[in-house]
């Protein structure tokens, strides 16, 4: 089971995000950050890792990008809530559930005005 919390903002579908490790994010960075719509995060870790390039000596260098890669694809989705927070999307309810499709059917049950005959189509519906 999978615990999504529900983002609404004023004349847009409801969008879905999966509260779990991002592994998009572990591997992609600030690229994942860009394609889900987090600009902010994804410029200052694309700064972090220019930093850790820089100033780390090589012998620590993995083991401190491994962690950064790491902290990244724990805190993917949090940064990505952040970002939609930013832009006017507000976090309405929790959902948990097997999947995207089951925890939208969920909501429906007990918010049936928010689902407007449209699937959830937000910036972080699929990230």
């Amino acid at each position: 089971m999978t615990s999504f919390t529900v983002h609404v903002r004023a004349g847009r579908p409801v969008a879905l995000v999966p509260e779990r490790f991002s592994l998009g994010a572990l591997l992609f960075g600030p690229v994942w950050l860009l394609f889900v719509g987090a600009w902010i995060p994804a410029v200052l870790l694309a700064c972090a890792w220019v930093a850790v390039v820089v100033a780390i000596p090589g012998v620590w260098l993995g083991p401190v990008a491994l962690g950064l890669a790491w902290f990244t694809g724990l805190a993917g989705r949090d940064l990505c809530r952040w970002s939609m927070a930013r832009r006017g999307w507000r976090e309405a309810h929790v959902v948990v559930a097997a999947g995207e499709e089951d925890a939208l059917a969920r909501l429906l049950r007990f918010h049936p005005s928010l689902g407007l005959g449209e699937l959830p189509t937000g910036p972080g519906a699929r990230a």
